[in-house]
């Protein structure tokens, strides 16, 4: 960071620094989720603080925040508010944790079958028997 008058970083240099296009972070300051300050002509500066809040939009939005969901948990002042969007989203996340793990197995299973049409192979169809008849599994809250 520069040591002057306008210590923190240009917009360009944030945006370059996270591989972000200028108008995202301008974007995302429109929706309340950053608040750079302000120097001479008005021109935003980025400090560690904003840094660090770029960093957390960037790893929510990885685990499937929406731009709303990460500004409620920005704007909460209670951690009882903060828990539930958070126990929510960790919900959600588990949910896509075991599809992906599901479809791991299904890739690995279809890796060693020697079957010419792997449709008709049993043990590849024991793997995929539950999408044909799904049976309910009971969401438990986390």
């Amino acid at each position: 960071m520069k040591s002057s008058d306008d210590t923190g970083l240009a917009i360009g240099e944030v945006a370059g620094k996270f591989g972000l296009a200028t108008h995202v972070l301008r974007h995302w300051e429109a929706m309340g989720l950053l608040a750079p300050s302000r120097v001479t002509a008005s021109r935003r500066r980025y400090r560690d603080g904003d840094l660090y809040r770029i960093a957390v939009i960037l790893r929510a939005k990885e685990a499937g925040f929406s731009l709303d969901e990460i500004r409620e948990l920005i704007a909460a002042r209670e951690p009882a508010e903060r828990s539930a969007v958070l126990r929510r989203r960790r919900a959600e996340l588990a949910d896509r944790i075991a599809v992906a793990q599901a479809s791991s197995e299904l890739i690995d299973c279809a890796l060693d079958c020697d079957h010419t049409d792997i449709a008709e192979c049993p043990h590849f169809q024991t793997h995929i028997a539950g999408r044909i008849n799904p049976t309910p599994v009971p969401h438990v809250p986390v």
